[in-house]
């Protein structure tokens, strides 16, 4: 007899819900519902639909009904989260974390404490999108805001919030906050403190796979559904995402290939030394007490941001169609580094990559063309180079690279 999950797997441009049906042997996967997610800037701040989140994931919820499902697991991006005041409302809708009100803030943030320090303390590659960083700025900015919160709670947990009324911390979402002590497993309180983050804004952490608590009540009368268990899978999708690798070699490296590219291996225990840091190296929790080290890059968001822009200005073309020309156009004449803070925001992307190529001496894309070339020639060269430092820091000698995420439709 089949045994039916439903997963909701939203990612920073898209979502889908995908029924998992387990004869005992084999899992088979049906797509029931996909939509886009796009954020909303509104007075210069840029957030996230979290409402328009919730009826898309009503939606697949009646979508489910006829497959008489037995469990709900919901997994997101890193770094984001919702505030909850005293009384368990939500204190505005979450900012993304591609907002401009972090710019600054790791520099602002040495002064409290050092980057060695804050390395040590949390294993987290230091980037001013973490949610610490977030925090501090909020902190500086709005510190009323965080006077009032109650509780804090990332992307995935807040959905299962909504979906359960019930609140708590899944551990490898919470392994991306900068806020996670790799070495305890509990939260670093001392460095959350320092950052904005009080005592009674941290929910306790559970283990992936944990049960977080039933549909409520309200949801079960609306869809007309039985109560159905939804789990605390593992909330970050990289870490989903990696649980899924079909390795059976011990030492292998992968390549989580999205709108952010996370590239890296799975080991027994973090790795936290200087030399790790200086690599731009982070240590995320994983499914089975395993720890994902890997670097977070700049992936296929230079070329949906680019693909935007393009149709703002009368050029809609389709991924297919980008895939098409970059291959027909041959191999670029200019690299550009996808790391670089100005390809982060959105915007003219083009615009931003052509005066890079001119800054750098290098020639200047001519065409459409040449320019999704030179993003795809660009990327493949951060991910070779992203191996051979993931090569010297743990001493990996695979010889695979298991390359997974909606970056795989792309040949």
């Amino acid at each position: 007899m089949n045994r039916n999950y439903l997963a909701l797997d939203l990612g920073a441009s898209s979502g889908r819900a995908v029924i998992g049906s387990f004869d005992g042997e084999r899992i088979a996967l049906t797509e029931i519902h996909r939509f886009s997610n796009d954020p909303v800037r509104v007075n210069s701040t840029l957030y996230w639909d979290v409402l328009r989140l919730v009826h898309e994931i009503t939606e697949a919820l009646r979508l489910a009904k006829p497959y008489d499902i037995c469990g709900i697991g919901i997994d997101t991006w890193g770094v984001d989260f919702g505030l909850l005041d005293s009384s368990g409302a939500l204190m505005g809708n979450p900012v993304h974390y591609r907002d401009a009100r972090t710019k600054g803030t790791v520099a602002q943030a040495a002064e409290l404490i050092s980057p060695e320090e804050l390395y040590a303390g949390t294993g987290n590659q230091i980037m001013e999108i973490n949610t610490a960083f977030q925090l501090y700025a909020m902190l500086q900015q709005t510190p009323g805001t965080l006077a009032f919160a109650e509780q804090l709670l990332l992307m995935p947990d807040l959905l299962c919030y909504f979906l359960t009324g019930e609140r708590g911390a899944e551990r490898s979402i919470a392994s991306t906050t900068q806020m996670y002590d790799p070495r305890t497993g509990d939260w670093n309180r001392e460095i959350a403190g320092m950052f904005g983050a009080q005592e009674r804004m941290l929910p306790p952490i559970t283990d992936s796979g944990t049960l977080r608590g039933m549909l409520s009540d309200e949801l079960c009368r609306t869809l007309d559904m039985q109560p159905v268990p939804v789990y605390a899978v593992c909330g970050h999708d990289t870490q989903s995402a990696m649980a899924a690798v079909p390795a059976l070699e011990k030492n292998f490296a992968f390549l989580s290939c999205g709108t952010w590219s996370l590239l890296g291996t799975e080991l027994d225990a973090p790795i936290l030394t200087e030399a790790a840091r200086l690599a731009d190296f982070t240590n995320e929790a994983g499914f089975g007490g395993k720890t994902s080290f890997l670097r977070n890059l700049t992936g296929l968001w230079i070329m949906q941001e680019s693909r935007r822009q393009c149709r703002r200005e009368g050029r809609a073309y389709s991924f297919a169609e980008i895939e098409d020309m970059a291959r027909a156009h041959g191999e670029s004449q200019s690299i550009i580094d996808t790391d670089d803070p100005r390809f982060g925001a959105d915007g003219d992307l083009p615009q931003r990559i052509r005066d890079y190529c001119a800054e750098t001496g290098q020639p200047v894309p001519e065409n459409d063309a040449a320019l999704f070339r030179c993003i795809y020639d660009s990327l493949a060269r951060k991910y070779r180079e992203t191996v051979d430092a993931l090569r010297g820091l743990t001493g990996l000698r695979a010889d695979k690279l298991y390359v997974i995420g909606g970056g795989t439709k792309d040949a």
